[in-house]
């Protein structure tokens, strides 16, 4: 289902403050339909294999350290122009440069820790989204 499927994480911060509800509701609201979500953590090999891309990136070490030291929410969101459209509900990666209303802004307090987490092209949504979730885990 190419271009109607994105991949989201809601990140350990906002699973720690208790942002969870309100994000998923956002989501909701703004038309998507999910069609997988479980609450899991990540491992070091698994947020280390996630993260491949940034290996070789200053802040790999911080990024894997932050992703694996509580839950994240994971789910697989459906919509017409999925990925395009929920880049826009969350927003930019820098919470102070992103728009009002959407969710870094709301609920994101830095770059780093920028609540969550969004595929950037419908080829990474379909990757990371298996990553994630077994096709018998999709509805």
């Amino acid at each position: 289902m190419s271009g109607q499927r994105t991949f989201t994480m809601l990140k350990p911060d906002a699973v720690e403050k208790g942002y969870t509800g309100a994000i998923l509701n956002q989501i909701n609201e703004a038309g998507f339909r999910i069609v997988a979500l479980k609450k899991t953590q990540m491992t070091t090999s698994d947020a280390q294999t996630f993260y491949a891309i940034h290996k070789e990136r200053p802040f790999f070490g911080e990024l894997v350290e932050y992703m694996t030291r509580g839950p994240i929410i994971a789910a697989i969101l459906e919509k017409d122009n999925a990925v395009e459209d929920f880049r826009a509900l969350i927003g930019a990666t820098n919470p102070a440069d992103a728009a009002e209303g959407t969710i870094r802004k709301k609920y994101a307090v830095s770059i780093s820790e920028n609540a969550v987490h969004g595929s950037d092209s419908d080829e990474n949504a379909e990757i990371e989204g298996a990553f994630h979730f077994s096709g018998r885990e999709m509805f």
